[in-house]
């Protein structure tokens, strides 16, 4: 196999991965990046604004405007970080976690399904050389 025939391959799975991701965050009524802070909250959990902003790959001017967008949607609230009185932490409202948790579920899903046709052992073997490429970004 080629490193050609790979990057096809990649651009494809990307493609899909997206058009699926789209398809699913469109009936939120929100935008992708706004489901994609929701889900990094929802799986990281009481992060700091910068925190998650390098999670998120954006400037914290950029995140504070996405977050004031979602929290008058009321699914994330700002709350003060307990020893640090500089820093607020974002956290997920009840409609927010609700939102996080319907999401997930999406992805499980979508997960099961990629994975239908493969055996137990392909999928570990799948996972691991993920986790390897995932590490080397």
């Amino acid at each position: 196999m080629s490193i050609e025939h790979l990057s096809h391959q990649l651009i494809e799975f990307y493609d899909k991965i997206s058009s699926w991701e789209h398809s699913v965050v469109k009936e939120s009524g929100l935008s992708p990046a706004q489901m994609h802070t929701i889900e990094v909250i929802g799986h990281q959990q009481n992060l700091r604004m910068k925190e998650l902003a390098e999670r998120l790959g954006v400037t914290t001017g950029t995140l504070t405007v996405g977050v004031d967008k979602l929290e008058k949607l009321q699914l994330v609230a700002r709350k003060p970080h307990e020893t640090d009185r500089r820093s607020y932490l974002v956290v997920l409202t009840d409609q927010g976690k609700a939102m996080f948790e319907e999401h997930h579920r999406f992805h499980r899903s979508f997960t099961h399904e990629i994975c239908h046709s493969l055996s137990g052992e392909e999928i570990e073997t799948f996972s691991s050389l993920l986790g390897r490429v995932l590490q080397g970004m």
